[in-house]
């Protein structure tokens, strides 16, 4: 004789009210996706940007909101540790300041590769180009490490030129130069790296959201 699923069956006594039908246990609630852990220990930043995007002050606010011991490392306070012979940006790029960025991007993977060997995070900021190697991620993986995470600051143009105007000194660049900058940031679009616009973000808000972006990386492989 045949009997129905879940149905009681002569000789076998049925489950009292509040336990599982069938196996006289209380029921399990839904098992709920498990987040991976963040792995701990660590880490090491690099927030790409164009002049004027804000990377400096969002890269320092964050490094100083975080619990875990964390340094800011500026490519462009490296490189004015020059004083006399100073390759100015608003002199163009050439020869001089190709070595002297390439000179100021070994000692920052050298300051960071010390901070991580000493447990300490960081995070670098740096204008770092999507078409030019000379200027590009593979330099910064080499001195610092396959676990670097990029990630890119890439406000509107209107946002980029407003708040190169508020510089002064050689960190201010012609609206020309800015403009040029810029459109080739946009080359980072399609590349897999995290992109954050912060074109209407004041800098907590962009804080939070590169927190957000670099957590979410450490949960799982990355895609560039």
């Amino acid at each position: 004789m045949q009997h129905a699923v879940g149905a009681p069956q002569p000789g076998r006594p049925t489950a009292p009210p509040g336990h599982g039908s069938t196996t006289g246990h209380f029921p399990l609630p839904a098992p709920t996706p498990v987040q991976p852990p963040v792995p701990q220990g660590p880490i090491a930043v690099l927030l790409i940007g164009a002049a004027g995007a804000g990377k400096t002050t969002i890269a320092r606010h964050w490094a100083e909101l975080r619990s875990a011991p964390t340094a800011h490392i500026s490519l462009d306070d490296v490189r004015e540790w020059v004083r006399s012979g100073f390759a100015d940006p608003q002199a163009g790029w050439n020869e001089h300041s190709e070595a002297q960025y390439r000179l100021a991007r070994r000692t920052c993977g050298f300051a960071a590769r010390n901070f991580l060997a000493n447990g300490v995070s960081c995070i670098i900021d740096d204008a770092v180009f999507p078409d030019r190697p000379a200027v590009g991620l593979g330099g910064w993986k080499r001195h610092v490490g396959p676990g670097l995470l990029p990630v890119v600051l890439l406000p509107g143009l209107d946002v980029v030129l407003t708040r190169n105007a508020e510089r002064t000194g050689n960190r201010r660049l012609s609206d020309e130069e800015v403009a040029r900058i810029h459109g080739r940031m946009a080359g980072w679009y399609g590349s897999g790296l995290p992109i954050i616009d912060n074109s209407q973000l004041d800098v907590a808000s962009a804080v939070a959201a590169l927190d957000r972006v670099v957590t979410r990386s450490l949960q799982g492989p990355p895609t560039w």
